[in-house]
């Protein structure tokens, strides 16, 4: 299951009964096409792919409550309780094409290789060349005259060109190589890249591979194993006609002798091709989701109004709830149409077409002791959308901030009439004294006429004084109670742990002599944990050619010269009880091989990782390796792994996978991890999802005649680098200091 992440709301959400502002829904601005799961881009068009709505067994239909509402602005600024709109972030898998066309120049000399992409993006070309008389799959530059314009070298094996949109306002990018038929060059080898993304597209889990001679191996990844003839015309939607010669047999092809070979170094022709790859791309996509309440006058239920403008089918997994905890519960019915149960937990209703044909909408009638209104969103290529890994939570008229303001709105109009009142009194007071007044000075009114109006006033100023003495806010004398702050909770992280880690390595370099390690340890576990150590590192489990436990051979096959894989369990329990989290020491870096090639070296693999030599690096300088460019440092006594494969990568995180469940393994000590690309380590660890994981990323220290330098710095950078490239997922073991302390003989 997948999920999307979703940014901060447009503006922070408010409870009010008069919100002046209308928040309107706009259609996003990327791909508008709507209810379409995937999109197809070819040459020239754009179509939708349309699958039939699901049948929803429909759970009973909503009131007429609900169904007056249409819109999100039907929501009148006269009775809506709350009004928001939230940004929503998920992705777009989009598919198109990926071109490969060998043709003329116009010179009738030389030819042209383009390749093209039909998606929007920012696309490089990484690639290189092999020559004729190379042995292994290394790539080589290419010669500087047959670079295409804004190209850069990367180290000295390869060439990175962008490619360039075919014309204004047109999607395809293409790039294009001059090629000279009397070079020496057998073929291009090239992988694609999305620089926006960050995204490489291989073929087959390899480099496109695309032959200038007709006699080269087929590793799998070879394009253009159909040739064309004749000239093109210019469109691409043209080229689906292209007339293709006869398929050599294979018994023909196998037949091809040295001899034969050598001759067509020398007199090759070439043969122009087109050929189409399909290529899926993840495209972040913009859209909203709003959500309006207001008060049914006529049964005092609230109104929930839900919409987006999600061009798919969306289903709103909801619940409601009667307090702050925020547990879900089932709300009584009735319930929108297409409302499905889930699980006795929840709901799952179906949202439907907006009249307008831009998104879909719901509406919902609730009760009104309820509190809030839970939801999620949940998409048809199962991707959930939450909010900030939250569930979205809308207060209802139950909540206990509509109750405050509703009761700061009766304060305020008790204030406001007393405020009324009051000044009523005090020009009532001064119309009496303007009247006492006059009368004294005109002299017409009589002793007791005037000793009436004084009596008025006293009265008006004792009921004007009570007033103010009530509207006085008086304090009771609290007691407050010093109390300890609860302490927070440390935070885990999957990985890196809780940072308080104290780590013991469980064994040495000689205690595999034993044959029974596994059970000498067990003896001592609850020893090592009087001592405070909460993490151990325990040896390597798997089959190996050295007793160490260092060269792997079958990955699952766990007796080794430290015991049986049951003894191993039994410690791993035993760790467990005394507090202990245990560390397999995975060997990932290399793998000894079960069996030799035609030419008697050891890079076959057997065992239930039964992999060839497509699985060792290519510029592996002893075991003739078929795979892609090492990622990090060689090993030299094994075959360095390929984990640019993709099966290797599978493999791989199966295994840790059942190591973790099979064994009980809390995570990983990664033995030579300077031997791969530190973003491998990120995918295995998300996939074993380990508690704590580190590195041994060893490295030489920098010497001068000899004598090891003070500074440092760029040794300890480069395991700063690898923790990096992990994405934090793992930590690394601080052998710049060890290093250090070594070269000064304080350690042996």
């Amino acid at each position: 299951m997948t999920t999307a992440a979703i940014d901060s709301p447009l503006q922070n959400p408010v409870l009010s009964f008069r919100p002046k502002a209308k928040v309107l829904l706009k259609p996003s601005r990327l791909l508008n096409c709507y209810r379409n799961p995937k999109l197809l881009f070819s040459r020239g068009a754009c179509s939708c792919s349309f699958k039939p709505r699901r049948r929803i067994h429909v759970v009973e239909a909503s009131s007429t409550d609900a169904a007056v509402i249409d819109t999100f602005e039907a929501f009148s600024s006269d009775d809506v309780l709350y009004k928001e709109t939230f940004p929503v972030k998920r992705i777009e898998k989009v598919e198109g094409k990926i071109y490969i066309r060998l043709d003329q120049s116009k010179d009738q000399q030389n030819w042209k290789l383009a390749v093209g992409c039909s998606l929007p993006g920012k696309w490089i070309l990484h690639w290189g060349v092999s020559y004729v008389d190379d042995s292994g799959s290394e790539w080589d530059q290419p010669p500087k005259d047959m670079r295409p314009p804004g190209s850069i070298p990367i180290r000295d094996y390869a060439i990175e060109t962008p490619l360039k949109k075919l014309s204004e306002g047109d999607m395809f990018h293409e790039v294009k190589i001059d090629l000279n038929p009397s070079s020496a060059i057998a073929a291009i080898h090239f992988v694609l890249k999305d620089a926006e993304t960050g995204a490489w597209y291989q073929h087959r889990g390899r480099d496109f591979k695309v032959p200038l001679v007709d006699y080269l191996e087929d590793d799998g990844n070879m394009v253009a194993a159909k040739r064309g003839f004749g000239i093109w015309p210019g469109a691409l939607g043209q080229f689906s006609n292209v007339l293709l010669k006869s398929e050599t047999s294979q018994a023909n092809a196998q037949s091809i002798s040295n001899e034969s070979k050598d001759s067509k170094k020398e007199h090759r022709q070439l043969e122009g091709f087109y050929e189409e790859q399909s290529i899926v791309k993840e495209v972040p996509m913009g859209n909203l989701v709003s959500v309006a309440v207001r008060k049914c006058s006529e049964t005092s239920k609230d109104i929930l109004y839900l919409e987006t403008d999600i061009p798919r089918d969306v289903v709103v997994h909801w619940g409601v709830c009667r307090d702050d905890v925020k547990t879900w519960e089932i709300p009584a019915a009735p319930y929108p149409p297409a409302t499905t149960v889930f699980k006795n937990k929840a709901l799952r209703t179906q949202l439907q077409p907006k009249g307008t044909g831009n998104g879909s909408s719901a509406s919902f009638t609730l009760d009104e002791d309820l509190v809030g209104f839970l939801f999620v969103l949940k998409l048809e290529d199962n991707t959930w959308l939450d909010f900030k890994g939250n569930d979205f939570f809308i207060p209802l008229s139950g909540a206990t901030s509509v109750v405050g303001q509703h009761a700061q709105s009766d304060s305020v109009s008790e204030e406001i009439s007393s405020k009324v009142y009051t000044d009523g009194i005090i020009n009532d007071i001064r119309s009496l004294v303007s009247g006492l007044n006059s009368e004294k000075r005109q002299k017409t009114k009589t002793k007791e006429a005037q000793e009436s109006i004084l009596q008025e006033i006293e009265k008006l100023a004792a009921e004007a004084y009570s007033i103010f003495r009530s509207s006085i806010t008086t304090f009771a004398e609290e007691v407050f109670w010093e109390t300890e702050a609860p302490k927070p909770a440390v935070k885990i992280s999957s990985g890196t742990g809780t940072g308080f880690e104290i780590l013991c390595q469980g064994f040495n370099w000689e205690s595999h002599k034993s044959g029974r390690w596994y059970m000498e340890l067990k003896e001592k576990a609850s020893e090592l944990s009087s001592l405070g150590f909460t993490v151990i590192w325990l040896p390597p489990p798997t089959e190996s050619v050295s007793p160490e436990g260092y060269m792997p051979k079958d990955l699952y096959h766990l007796n080794s010269r430290y015991g049986t894989i049951d003894e191993l369990k039994q410690l791993v329990k035993s760790l467990h009880k005394v507090g202990f989290k245990v560390l397999g020491d995975v060997v990932l870096n290399h793998r000894c091989a079960h069996y030799q090639n035609q030419n008697g070296v050891w890079n076959i693999f057997g065992g239930r990782l039964d992999w060839d030599d497509r699985a060792v690096v290519g510029d592996d300088p002893h075991f003739q390796g078929r795979g892609n460019k090492s990622s990090g440092d060689n090993f030299h006594a094994a075959p360095n792994i390929d984990h640019s494969q993709e099966f290797v990568r599978k493999d791989l995180k199966d295994w840790l996978c059942w190591l973790r469940e099979e064994i009980g393994y809390d995570g990983w000590r990664l033995d030579f991890a300077r031997g791969f690309w530190g973003g491998y380590v990120k995918d295995y660890l998300d996939a074993s999802e380990p508690y704590f994981a580190v590195g041994e990323y060893w490295d030489s220290l920098c010497y001068t005649y000899g004598e090891m330098d003070h500074n440092q710095d760029a040794h300890r950078q480069r395991i700063v680098d690898w923790i990096n490239a992990t994405n934090g997922t793992a930590g690394a073991f601080d052998v710049t200091t060890k290093g250090i302390l070594h070269s000064y003989n304080y350690f042996t």
